[in-house]
């Protein structure tokens, strides 16, 4: 019996022993993880927290940044919000169209212009020979001839008439021939001013052919030799100095829209250029049975290359809302977000030094002298909004200067470089 006893008073005493230990073990591990080889690890402390996000730089020498076609710029102030959308097309005003035609026949003597010339109002475009002008010039000096005696015998008939010397018969038959003389002469000369002819020289069977606005020759219907016909055109100038663009709007947005608002329209089949312009007129009725209004704008920067019939896309500016944007190819996506590139003008002068001397990296690289320039550019984090007519809204998540350079155009040619950078060990701040 009391053997047995302290049988049992050792196997409690073993249980305690072994609790004991467990715990002091445990307690050793908060610390560091005991092994069985006897060496203590020290654990790395862990935080729920994200690690902060890392500012990616790139860095291209000259020759890159120009082999690129890099664009800088800042921000641009869109109304991407309250806008309407509309459809249309480039027109021509008809007063700067023109047929060039004749008011006789002839022959075609002389072609001045090809298609496509520039001409300007009142130059002569072509030659036109006819023994008809020769017939009108000397109608013309024949009236002028029979005007001046007529004159002279109306007067002196009057003079008579007034002393009572001669009968007043005499007279009126007098004034009467003077008259009708003086209104063909009139004719004749108009005839002749039609005909860009002076009158006052030697006759001539040639006639020029003037153009009667300023603008380019888009077609030529004439040959040397042709017979031309009165009022048949010979050719056809336009003037798109004064195109606008006629848009449709239907009949849900008509209310919205006014004379005077802005319009920015974007050129389909052009590189998606953009055109700024404004509203002078609303249509009062609707065209070709749809239900919708013609809107016609004029264009403000008419620099660009235009000509009739070419389709548009636009946004009628119907709120004075404008937010920041930029170029839609400005913005690039990379891991689930959307980022921007800045040129980082003040870190671009150090970097460039430090190469020059040499100087060693955080990254044990040690960087070789570059030729020429570099620029840096910094990816910054933004969110986008609206995106029209080929600009989005960009609020920043990134604080920048406010006169900034901001990659346009080429961001996704940047961003390129940061990814080949990333895989061999590029910068990193």
């Amino acid at each position: 019996m009391k053997k047995s006893n302290i049988i049992y008073a050792s196997i409690v005493g073993a249980i305690i022993l072994a609790v004991i230990l467990y715990f002091s073990l445990r307690h050793t591990e908060g610390d560091g993880h005991v092994h069985t080889d006897g060496e203590t690890h020290t654990e790395e402390s862990h935080s729920d927290e994200k690690e902060p996000t890392t500012i990616k730089e790139v860095e291209l020498n000259e020759a890159q940044f120009k082999a690129s076609s890099i664009e800088l710029g800042t921000f641009s102030d869109k109304n991407l919000s309250e806008v309407i959308k509309a459809n249309g097309y480039t027109k021509l005003p008809p007063q700067n169209q023109a047929d060039v035609s004749v008011f006789t026949t002839g022959i075609v003597k002389t072609i001045n212009v090809m298609e496509g010339q520039r001409v300007s109002k009142g130059q002569t475009i072509a030659t036109i020979e006819s023994p008809e002008f020769t017939k009108i010039q000397e109608a013309y000096l024949t009236s002028k001839s029979n005007l001046e005696y007529l004159k002279l015998e109306f007067e002196r008939q009057k003079t008579l008439s007034d002393e009572e010397v001669n009968s007043k018969k005499v007279f009126q038959k007098t004034k009467s021939d003077y008259e009708i003389e003086r209104a063909r002469f009139n004719s004749l000369q108009k005839q002749l001013n039609t005909l860009h002819i002076s009158g006052n020289g030697n006759t001539t069977a040639t006639v020029p052919v003037i153009a009667p606005i300023s603008g380019n020759i888009t077609e030529i219907y004439i040959k040397i030799g042709s017979n031309v016909e009165a009022g048949k055109p010979l050719m056809n100038i336009v003037d798109n100095s004064k195109l606008h663009v006629d848009l449709l709007v239907y009949e849900k947005d008509l209310f919205k829209v006014k004379q005077g608002q802005n319009v920015r329209f974007i050129l389909t089949n052009q590189n998606n250029t953009e055109i700024k312009g404004k509203i002078f007129s609303v249509g009062k009725s609707f065209e070709n049975e749809t239900k919708s209004v013609a809107v016609h704008a004029d264009i403000s920067n008419n620099q660009q290359k235009l000509i009739p019939g070419m389709y548009v896309n636009a946004l009628i500016d119907a709120g004075a809302n404008t937010v920041k944007a930029l170029p839609s190819e400005a913005i690039i996506k990379a891991d689930g977000r959307e980022f921007i590139f800045v040129l980082e003008e003040g870190h671009k002068e150090e970097v460039a030094h430090d190469e020059k001397e040499g100087h060693n990296h955080e990254d044990g690289d040690k960087h070789e002298e570059s030729e020429g320039k570099t620029f840096h550019f910094q990816r910054i984090e933004v969110k986008t909004g609206t995106t029209q007519l080929g600009y989005t809204q960009v609020t920043l998540l990134q604080k920048i200067e406010s006169n900034a350079k901001i990659v346009l155009k080429g961001a996704y040619y940047v961003q390129s470089h940061l990814l080949k950078s990333e895989g061999g060990g590029g910068h990193s701040h």
